[in-house]
């Protein structure tokens, strides 16, 4: 089990219930605590009808500003949410200045069609370190993604080129 630590106050991220980011926000509002679920406008086709619908921009992630352990703990008590976001062994934070730049991105009206993407670990031509596997040590360069599992390197040495397809686990992030 892993054992993650509180670092500070600020914006955390609660993964919340699939569908129930608007009742969480709405209780933590309640609670008295400061919470931001960024919303955007889509459209929603159904077989009977059209309909416009406002969408979590960011679906089961719901924004919690933390002032003490108290409201740390409290937060996470809330029907429907899950646990909070954390990479490895941190909690993930959001700054103020982010949370600004969402908020001011949705406040722009003739903006459209607003979505989020994942922005991968590794991009082709990236220079890596190879950290684990019979290959430790070496540098590589990111020839291409196969899937979310594997990439393929170039490794020069001996002025030679080897290709190979390394598990992505093999290599630093």
């Amino acid at each position: 089990m892993k054992s993650t630590t509180l670092n500070n106050t600020g914006w955390h991220v609660i993964y919340v219930r699939s569908k129930h980011e608007k009742s969480v926000d709405r209780s933590l509002q309640e609670q008295g605590l400061e919470s931001f679920l960024p919303l955007t406008k889509t459209v929603r086709l159904w077989a009977d009808r059209v309909k416009k619908i406002q969408a979590p921009l960011f679906p089961s992630y719901v924004f919690v500003n933390i002032k003490s352990k108290k409201e740390f703990y409290q937060a996470i008590q809330v029907k429907g949410a899950c646990c909070y976001l954390s990479f490895g062994t941190e909690y993930a934070k959001v700054s103020d200045k982010e949370i600004q730049q969402i908020k001011c991105v949705l406040g722009i009206k003739d903006l459209s069609e607003i979505r989020t993407e994942t922005i991968p670990k590794f991009l082709v031509g990236q220079m890596r370190q190879i950290t684990s596997g019979p290959l430790k040590g070496l540098e590589c360069e990111i020839v291409e993604i196969k899937n979310t599992q594997k990439v393929i390197v170039k490794i020069s040495s001996l002025h030679q080129m080897i290709s190979a397809t390394l598990p992505l686990h093999f290599i630093t992030h």
